[in-house]
């Protein structure tokens, strides 16, 4: 006798729903998380401000393609750029991250959750912009700090128990992960797209850790938080495919 293979796919891991159902079911947070993500919202912001200083990392923002224009353009803070949110992440991840000022959280992992402000502030500015447009109600401050709380407490959590450097991987894979599942979220993703999302987080290539250390440390030091954060936006817009396409809109219901 022989047993025919069953071509059923599996659930999902229990991991990835925990964090799916945790982004879902999130409640409003204290009084103090709320706080400390205003102060945090505000150092982040002074720390990619500062990084306009330096030529060295604005010859890396604005569009790919010189004269590109967006409708509803996410705005870089800083500058005069408007660009589509997954370029826009780019750009506010690599100057938040320049100079290496940004918070940071040691655990088994170490890494700087704010660096999750790229993808949030981009989606959030993009989404806001066309919801006006459209007669809609924009996102609030409350929703980005909403976020931020959701996005430090994701990259936090599994900071503690999971160490990427061990095996040569570099942190900013967390990055990846808790920034798909919030701008997932502000998308308006259902259970099913926010799996899918994050499923593309996990087994998206990871950056190897190798450009942070000695001989081989570069400038990508100081940008890979960035392309973190922009393939966040992009893979979180890929768990929303419908018909073959999918549109940056959505928001936290109210």
């Amino acid at each position: 006798m022989h047993t025919a293979d069953v071509n059923d796919r599996p659930d999902y891991d229990p991991e990835l729903q925990t964090l799916a159902d945790y982004v879902l079911n999130f409640s409003a947070p204290s009084e103090e998380a709320l706080t400390t993500a205003r102060y945090c919202l505000m150092d982040t912001l002074g720390c990619g401000l500062l990084a306009l200083r330096f030529p060295a990392c604005t010859k890396h923002l604005g569009p790919l393609v010189e004269g590109t224009t967006v409708p509803h353009g996410a705005r870089v803070p800083g500058t005069s750029l408007r660009l589509d949110p997954v370029k826009a992440a780019w750009d506010i991840g690599a100057m938040v991250r320049w100079l290496d000022y940004n918070d940071t959280w040691l655990a088994a992992e170490w890494g700087h959750p704010s660096d999750n402000l790229g993808a949030i502030l981009a989606v959030a500015d993009h989404l806001s912009q066309k919801q006006v447009a459209e007669g809609a109600t924009p996102l609030v401050m409350e929703d980005v700090l909403h976020a931020m709380v959701m996005a430090h407490e994701i990259q936090g959590v599994l900071a503690l128990e999971n160490s990427f450097n061990r095996v040569g991987l570099d942190h900013v894979v967390l990055v990846k992960v808790a920034s798909t599942a919030v701008v997932a979220k502000l998308m308006g993703a259902d259970r099913e797209q926010l799996l899918s999302a994050l499923s593309h987080a996990w087994v998206d290539g990871q950056s190897l850790r190798t450009y942070r250390h000695a001989p081989n440390a570069g400038s990508r030091k100081s940008w890979a938080a960035g392309d973190a954060t922009s393939r966040a936006v992009r893979l979180a817009g890929a768990g929303l495919l419908r018909d073959g396409k999918y549109s940056l809109q959505g928001g936290f219901p109210r």
